[in-house]
């Protein structure tokens, strides 16, 4: 029988030398390092402080998270990133301006909250970041995520982003997201007067603009076919479908918490019919004495005077600056001959205004008063493109924002000439962003992808865009996708709510970031149905 080699004592203290040694370095590549500019200093504010130095991070860097709208910055780490856990929560001060955007994330991913000192596993909300309005910082290290917003709308989108990226991949990836908007105003419009929308639909359409960092809602709730809010200085006008003044308080409610502004809508001197109902004499009336449907008699100031009775009435009820006052389609203004088919308001232009006057200065002097009326209420006026005239003896009021919808209706105009004005316009385009009920007179509902692919804020009329050096955040505000009623019955509301599902989501990407974006379109609408809830 073959004995065994005998093994010298220096080789077994070599061989275990170089076994150390594989440990050793099979336990420093299985550490994870924190970055750099991670915090080390254990008595920094939010901090918890280890033992021990950190390792190197080690792995592939991160890719930036999958959101809807994409982040418009992301520097990417090496890093394990951030995932909701148990033992997670949502840092802020619950009293403080950041904890009900702490509380909303805690429930949509839930999490506790809690005033702190961060630990890892949490995502703490800080202010102070020194971007522009809506604009956030997002640092994923060591374990947890800090979003720092330059206000408390930016700390909110922060949030959003979070939520997003778990939906999306699982996970919000180790690194720094830079975010902020291109555009300041993003939303959408909804005409609840010729098809009434319940106070459920308004809210779930809320949440699902707060998660794509939409920030404006546009309630159009009088028109020809009904006035669906509850009134007091007028309960004769009211609709018996409408909202109470109890369910409009929980919308503007819900809708400040989401940092959504919600913008009535009282048009005016058209589509008024369903004032009319209740007060026939107020309707304008043509030469032969037919009526002019939904138009105002504007030489009789007792339609002013209902207008501006129902503008200070609502005033308190919606707690942003806008108003819209309309001035679109009034059907006077629509004839060949204004001042021959409807002499009553003519006799009336040159008495008020001049032996110049014509009916437009009339209808421009009705507006500039009720932008007067919201004026002394605190707020801003906004109207449709065509109730803003060229020419005339009465100039349309400078501080009206001009929000451009069409360029075919009698007496409107193209975009540039209102840029050209120094007017700011906010995008309404009737070729993209009008989903009118029935697809009446040429109208087709709109499809994301044709959104997504062609259209962008300085895209104001048709398919054209206007000079870059016209079409900047400063001078096009941004845009709203429009519903409109036209034809009531033509979808259920819930139609509606799949048929605007994808122009919504890609309006917000192309109003958060108006270039190229980086998905195709079979990519996009894939992540969207990843990040919804």
């Amino acid at each position: 029988m073959r004995l065994p080699r005998r093994i010298s004592r220096t080789a077994v203290v070599s061989a275990a030398v170089a076994g150390a040694a594989v440990i050793v370095a099979v336990v420093v590549a299985l550490i994870v390092w924190p970055d750099d500019d991670a915090p080390t200093n254990p008595s920094a504010p939010g901090v918890t402080s280890t033992a021990g130095p950190s390792p190197a991070p080690t792995g592939p860097l991160s890719k930036a998270p999958r959101t809807i709208p994409a982040v418009r910055d992301f520097d990417a780490a090496r890093g394990p990133g951030w995932r909701p856990s148990p033992s997670g929560r949502v840092i802020a001060d619950p009293r403080g301006p950041l904890g009900e955007s702490a509380r909303v994330l805690a429930r949509d991913l839930d999490l506790k909250t809690a005033s702190g000192p961060a630990r890892r596993g949490d995502v703490e909300l800080r202010l102070g970041h020194d971007g522009g309005p809506e604009s956030y910082t997002m640092a994923t290290r060591d374990g947890r995520v800090v979003i720092t917003g330059a206000d408390e709308a930016g700390a909110f989108y922060g949030t959003r982003t979070v939520v997003q990226a778990v939906r999306s991949g699982g996970q919000v990836p180790e690194g720094t997201v830079r975010d902020r908007p291109d555009r300041p105003q993003r939303g959408l419009n909804l005409d609840i007067a010729r098809k009434f929308f319940d106070a459920d639909w308004i809210e779930a359409r809320l949440r699902e603009m707060a998660d794509l960092k939409l920030n404006q809602l546009c309630l159009h709730f009088s028109d020809d076919q009904g006035f669906r809010v509850e009134s007091e200085s007028h309960p004769e006008i009211v609709s018996d479908q409408h909202l109470t003044k109890d369910q409009l308080r929980h919308i503007t409610d819900l809708a400040t918490s989401l940092h959504i502004e919600v913008i009535p809508e009282i048009d005016s001197p058209g589509h008024l019919g369903a004032v009319f109902k209740a007060h026939p004499g107020l309707q304008l009336r043509k030469a032969s004495g037919a009526p002019a449907p939904g138009a105002a008699d504007i030489s009789d100031k007792k339609a002013a005077q209902i207008v501006d009775d129902l503008l200070r009435e609502y005033a308190p009820l919606f707690p942003g600056p806008y108003t819209h006052l309309g001035g679109d389609e009034y059907l006077a203004l629509m004839a060949r001959d204004p001042e021959g088919s409807y002499p009553g308001l003519a006799e009336a232009a040159r008495a008020e205004y001049g032996p110049d006057a014509k009916v437009q200065d009339l209808a421009t002097g009705w507006l500039n008063d009720r932008a007067k009326t919201v004026r002394s209420l605190g707020g801003k006026a906004k109207v449709w493109n065509d109730g803003v005239h060229a020419g005339g003896v009465v100039a349309a009021d400078k501080n009206r924002e001009v929000e451009y919808w069409t360029g075919t209706e009698m007496g409107a105009r193209e975009p540039l000439e209102y840029l050209k004005e120094g007017r700011k316009l906010v995008n309404l385009n009737d070729e993209f962003l009008y989903y009118v009920l029935g697809q009446p007179n040429q109208f087709r509902y709109p499809t994301g992808q044709r959104i997504y692919e062609r259209w962008t804020p300085a895209v104001l009329r048709g398919t054209k865009p206007v000079p870059a050096a016209m079409a900047g955040p400063d001078r096009v505000l941004g845009g709203r996708l429009a519903i409109w009623g036209d034809i009531p019955g033509a979808q259920t509301t819930e139609q509606v709510a799949r048929g605007i599902r994808l122009p919504l989501r890609a309006l917000s990407q192309k109003l958060w970031d108006p270039r190229r974006p980086e998905l195709p379109w079979k990519e996009f609408t894939a992540l969207a149905d990843r990040v919804e809830h």
